[in-house]
């Protein structure tokens, strides 16, 4: 893992360069996307690990969503989990909407005992859940949206994500922070404000071309999923 400064050289990805790169990953080198899953959460959770150490007491709270992010949330809790690091796993959206590789390391998680509780989004009282989930943790992991959000944040995911930022914790986003634009660096409305992103592969496009991103994004580190990106599978 590396940390980006900005205006060094890095490869840097836009939104559909990132989809060409995994499927190439996946459907050309036959990689499972279930291993690409779990490089990139493992790698996540050494920086956490890092930020935590010298901590005897540590609680990390992870916000997971639905997809594929999510998933990679999951793969960070058991990781922490196996560092005998105390683990809050909240699902943010119905559960029986995961599927896939995010269902395989959700599964992986409840089976090593771990409790998975789901966020009521409906409730008035969104942002007492969040406070009463996050108020005696030290780190916050985002794991909501990825990269593939596109469009304005709807509904109570603004509250959800201005309820995560109140907190004033440290908030590590995974790939990119929630209700950031992978494109243009933007907020799509509300965006999660993290300490430092562990981004996956390259830097993103909206990193680079938009330095107000900064405020959301904080240190970016980029990590490796196992897999390099190269020309034939950037299509530069």
């Amino acid at each position: 893992m590396r940390k980006y400064e900005p205006g060094q050289r890095c490869i840097v990805m836009s939104r559909d360069e990132v989809r060409a790169f995994d499927a190439w990953a996946i459907n050309e080198l036959g990689i499972a996307g279930a291993v690409l899953m779990e490089n990139a959460g493992r790698s996540c959770a050494e920086l956490i690990k890092e930020r935590l150490a010298g901590s005897g007491t540590a609680k990390v709270c992870v916000f997971c969503g639905t997809g594929n992010n999510g998933g990679d949330g999951f793969v960070i809790a058991r990781h922490l989990l196996n560092d005998k690091i105390g683990v809050r796993v909240m699902v943010c959206g119905n559960v029986g909407k995961i599927k896939g590789d995010a269902k395989i390391n959700l599964d992986l998680l409840t089976g090593i005992g771990q409790d998975v509780e789901q966020l009521d989004l409906d409730s008035p009282d969104l942002d007492k859940q969040v406070k009463n989930f996050a108020g005696d943790i030290e780190i916050i992991v985002d794991a909501i949206f990825g990269t593939g959000l596109q469009g304005e944040v709807r509904g109570n995911y603004i509250k959800l994500i201005e309820a995560i930022n109140a907190q004033e914790k440290p908030i590590i986003a995974v790939d990119i922070p929630s209700g950031l634009d992978c494109d243009t660096g933007m907020s799509l409305g509300a965006a999660v404000e993290a300490a430092a992103t562990v981004t996956f592969v390259a830097v993103k496009k909206g990193f680079t071309e938009n330095p107000q991103s900064a405020k959301y994004t904080g240190d970016v580190y980029v990590a490796s999923i196992g897999v390099e990106p190269n020309h034939k599978s950037t299509n530069r």
